[in-house]
């Protein structure tokens, strides 16, 4: 017996391989929050760090999953992006 497949196949590899245009949001899962990092002073007084980093004093620290880092930039940098959040209820 022979199957007669009439058509064209799908294409290999996943759906998704391009990354959206910049600016499209993408959804985040949040996993963590906590307050700012605390000044953390060593046995001489100096700062134990490596990087001397003060976060602001109202501040919040969010931990987020994003589940297809596909839709993330190649080149995403603290530098070079900026992140704007929108909060939605579930």
């Amino acid at each position: 017996m022979v199957d007669i497949i009439i058509g064209s196949i799908p294409p290999t590899g996943s759906p998704t391989n391009k990354p959206p245009a910049s600016g499209v949001p993408v959804e985040a899962e949040l996993l963590h929050i906590r307050e700012p990092r605390q000044r953390i002073t060593g046995p001489l007084g100096q700062e134990r760090r490596k990087q001397a980093r003060r976060d602001p004093l109202n501040g919040r620290v969010l931990t987020l999953l994003i589940p297809d880092g596909t839709h993330l930039p190649k080149d995403l940098d603290g530098k070079t992006y900026k992140v704007l959040l929108r909060f939605m209820k579930k």
